[in-house]
Formats: C-alpha cells, structure tokens, sequence
C-alpha cells in the first residue's frame, strides 16, 4: 500500500486543499452531535447519514433492518474492496441537553467527539470522492452503524460484516477522537448480568430472611478479590448495582453488571470461569436463594501485526500529517473483523477528550489533518 504516490496525484491534491478550511467538518459534526442517537435508536441519525449519502449520488444506499446505513462508491475491477464504517449511537439518552460550548479552542457537547466526528469524517471522506472524482480500483463501502456502544455489543458491526463479508477486504473504522492513535490489537469482553432473589421481608419482622443485596454483595466483594494478570492485561469492573424495595425491606431481588476485559482470550476465559465458580458457591450457601448470570456482552478479540501492510499504511499516512503515533489495544467496532481474520484499523480523527461525559470536548484544528490521513489510507486501501 503505497501512500506516497497517492499524494502526488493531482485529483488527490486539489482533494486535500478543500481540507485546509475544516469549518465545514465542523458544522456536519455539529448537525450530527444535534441528533440524539442513545444506542438502540439511532433511526433520527442514520436516517440524516442516509439522505447526505444519498445526495453524493452514490450507489446501493440503503438501510438495513437494523438500522445500519450503506453507501458504496464502485470501483474498477471486481477484487473485494474496502469497508470504512462510523458508529451511529451514543452513550447519552435520549433527553440529554445536547447544547454546544465554545471555551477557547475547544468545543464541548454530549458526544460530539464518540462519534458525531467519526460520523462527520465517514461523510466528508465520502464527498471527497465524489467532488474530485478520486479513483478508487476496488470499491468502497460507506457505512455508518448502529450500537457499538455498552451493551450494543457491537451487533451493528456484526451484522454489517455478515453482510459485506465476501466482498470486503479491509476494514478502517472510525472514531473521533485520538488524533494519530491506531488500534489493531482487539481485547475481548465479556458482560455478565449477575442477579439474585431471595424470599426477602421486613427488616424487622423477618430478620435473619436472606437477603438479595447481601448476597449480591458478598458476591461482589469475592469477585474483587479475585486476582487478575497484569500481562497479559486483564480488567473486571462492577459498573452498576441496583436492587431492594425500601431502606426497611430485606430486598427480594438484586442485580449487577459486571464487564470483564483481557487482551488474551485464554487469560478472558479463565476470569469469566473463576466468576461462574464464585456464581456456583452462592448459589450453594442457601437452599432459598438463587443466583444466575446472563451474558448480555461478548466482544470477541483478533488483531493484525504491527507490520501488517494495513497497520503500516495507516502509520505512513498519520507521519506524512504530522501526527504521533500511538499504537492502542483496545474494544472497538474493529474487533469483529479482526475477529474473523479481516485486516481492520481503527483511526482516530482529531484531538479531544473527556468522552462518555457530558462535558466531552474535541479540539477541531486537526480535522483536515485527521481527513487527509484518512482520505491517503482509503487511497492506498482500495488500489
């Protein structure tokens, strides 16, 4: 995959002069980030992503089922082509106050960078193409998808690959944020529901009556406990916990989410196993309570080498823009590709930070920049 040459070329360099002005960038992150999309509905967004798609005179947009928006750009010859693809949803529900702030150089707003700017950037991309009529060998496929985010569990990224599978050989994916930071090394997750019931009663009259929340509660501080590799690296978190009726009822039922993350599946297989072991003791501690586990996430790990061409493609075009490279692992959308053995990076477009809070920001001054390395890899990606 050569980057150079596609520099030089003259369509690509009128291409890359519409990006020294990113204020247009920055209005379509804008207008996307003013759509809600909570995970599950993204249908206002997707529809707003469709009709721009639509509008570049590209060819088999549609939207599937699920809500995943496709858009392709034909190429010349019949080899698999290139998937590019941005997540839709959003960590906020629906009723967040999506209002923009402007403080200095930043620009704040309730997803505005995860991924109002990896949206933006699929679109932006996509218009390039179709204004200077770039070439492109292989076709390209548009696509932004729906529930990437907590317990979407990538099933919009699942179904896309089931559907382009054989006609796709490479995959980049877009986030925000992470300017110059490349992801091709998977971590595989996996979420449990963890629940609990037990016959419960009031806290005076029925004292000594097991309890849901205790037992979910010894049960929490066992997992804790529980001892975990630092290489490979390995996570667990208990994210929420709710249950009970009232301060003076022994709570009937209780339950938690847990997430649990390695970078190596055998060392992910050993955690979930020493959690279904602790599952099995409390279930074991009273004939009256039952404890159970629901797996509502399962994000399966991969990777490419950092030699692959992809990798080093992706490096060539972020170095040529100035950017620091930062090889990340990491849960992505990217992880079901690499999963399946589909070469696949994931990019990010600008600087920013605080995601998943309301106070998230970007810094848009390397919008064009983010463009033009994106736009050099799509390049090398589909020749």
């Amino acid at each position: 995959m050569d980057i150079q040459r596609w520099r030089s070329h003259p369509a690509v360099q009128r291409a890359i002069a519409d990006l020294s002005n990113y204020q247009p960038i920055l209005e379509t992150v804008i207008a996307i980030q003013q759509v809600p999309a909570p995970t599950f509905a993204e249908q206002r967004r997707g529809q707003l992503v469709a009709d721009r798609l639509r509008s570049l005179g590209l060819h088999d947009v549609v939207q599937d089922e699920m809500g995943n928006v496709y858009a392709r750009r034909p190429g010349t010859t019949q080899q698999p082509g290139l998937l590019v693809s941005a997540h839709l949803d959003t960590v906020f529900p629906q009723e967040t106050d999506l209002t923009i702030r402007r403080v200095g150089e930043r620009i704040y707003g309730p997803g505005i960078g995860d991924n109002s700017t990896g949206v933006a950037a699929l679109l932006h991309l996509a218009q390039l193409y179709t204004q200077h009529d770039l070439p492109n060998q292989r076709d390209i496929w548009f696509v932004a998808n729906i529930a990437e985010e907590g317990l979407g569990d990538l099933r919009g990224m699942r179904t896309v690959i089931e559907r382009l599978r054989p006609t796709i050989s490479n995959v980049i994916v877009l986030e925000g944020c992470d300017f110059g930071t490349l992801h091709h090394h998977a971590i595989g997750v996996r979420r449990y529901r963890i629940e609990a019931t037990a016959p419960g009663g009031h806290s005076w009259g029925n004292f000594g009556n097991p309890s849901a929340i205790h037992t979910l509660v010894r049960l929490a501080t066992r997992i804790t406990d529980i001892s975990v590799p630092r290489n490979p690296r390995t996570t667990f978190n208990i994210g929420t916990i709710e249950g009970g009726t009232s301060v003076n009822t022994i709570a009937q039922h209780a339950s938690m989410l847990l997430d649990m993350r390695s970078v190596s599946a055998p060392a992910l297989i050993d955690l979930v196993s020493q959690v279904d072991r602790l599952i099995r003791m409390a279930n074991s501690e009273h004939a009256h309570v039952r404890v159970s586990a629901v797996s509502v996430g399962d994000r399966p790990s991969g990777a490419i080498a950092r030699e692959h061409p992809l990798v080093q493609a992706a490096v060539s075009a972020y170095q040529l823009v100035g950017a620091t490279i930062n090889f990340q692992q990491s849960s992505t959308d990217a992880n079901i590709p690499l999963s399946l053995s589909i070469p696949a990076v994931c990019i990010g477009i600008t600087d920013g930070g605080n995601a998943h809070r309301t106070d998230e920001f970007i810094l848009p001054e390397n919008l064009g920049r983010g463009l033009h390395a994106l736009l050099l890899l799509s390049l090398a990606a589909s020749s």
